[in-house]
């Protein structure tokens, strides 16, 4: 099937490329011609990415901060990568905003959801940064919350591999992968596709996660228009 509307899923380390810090130049352009693409081609897009490449909440924990102000930390560094990637999908040819779920003007639109669509409507790419706004929560679990927000088809998570395995495909060559998976599977078989709250909130709206190798360029593309690449983790 073709996807209308999705969210995608991007992590702060994939931003990052190899290194695992800041923002790499080449990948983040290969993402924005990869999203834009996808925006040409009359899928509407939206964003949340993680801020694992500059500061992770959890971080702060080990090394004796508050979880509450270190989590807060992990928000600020979500907006950085969003108006990074932001600026790269503008010199792609297609109109990109930061929304963020806490109130930060100038450099980020207060997240409003018909705002947000509404964006997406007319050809742009709404990137949501900031998390939920709320500490104790993932990147994981604000990206399902935002699809469930939105009415997206799907939510697409961005990885390093092309799709869940039965196990560590970069430690067991035998690995095998699923084309598609229950949301009850996963769960059963620990699979950690995404936490168990993002999980739950896709589950019980229905909404499909595909998972797939962002790194491939063209892989996204190819997925949107309806070609089945990745894997789909759906209920049955």
């Amino acid at each position: 099937m073709k996807y209308n509307r999705i969210l995608l899923k991007l992590s702060g380390e994939a931003l990052a490329g190899a290194s695992g810090k800041g923002l790499n130049e080449e990948v983040m352009g290969s993402f924005a011609r990869q999203i834009a693409g996808v925006v040409k081609a009359g899928t509407q897009v939206a964003i949340v990415v993680g801020g694992g490449n500059i500061f992770r909440g959890l971080q702060g924990v080990g090394a004796g901060f508050e979880r509450v102000r270190g989590d807060h930390m992990g928000m600020l560094a979500t907006v950085i990568n969003s108006i990074g990637l932001s600026l790269y999908i503008k010199n792609a040819g297609v109109p990109a905003e930061v929304f963020s779920s806490t109130k930060m003007e100038p450099m980020a639109r207060y997240y409003v959801r018909d705002e947000a669509v509404k964006f997406m409507e007319s050809g742009g790419v709404a990137i949501i940064g900031g998390g939920t706004g709320n500490p104790f929560f993932t990147t994981d679990s604000a990206a399902a919350l935002r699809a469930c927000e939105i009415g997206a088809d799907a939510l697409f998570k961005g990885t390093k591999v092309d799709g869940v395995y039965d196990s560590d495909p970069m430690k067991n060559p035998n690995a095998r992968k699923y084309g598609k998976l229950s949301f009850d599977k996963a769960l059963a078989d620990n699979l950690k596709v995404m936490d168990a709250t993002a999980f739950t909130l896709c589950r019980e709206n229905n909404i499909p996660i595909v998972v797939f190798d962002m790194n491939a360029e063209g892989t996204l593309e190819k997925i949107a228009a309806g070609e089945n690449l990745g894997t789909v983790v759906c209920n049955e």
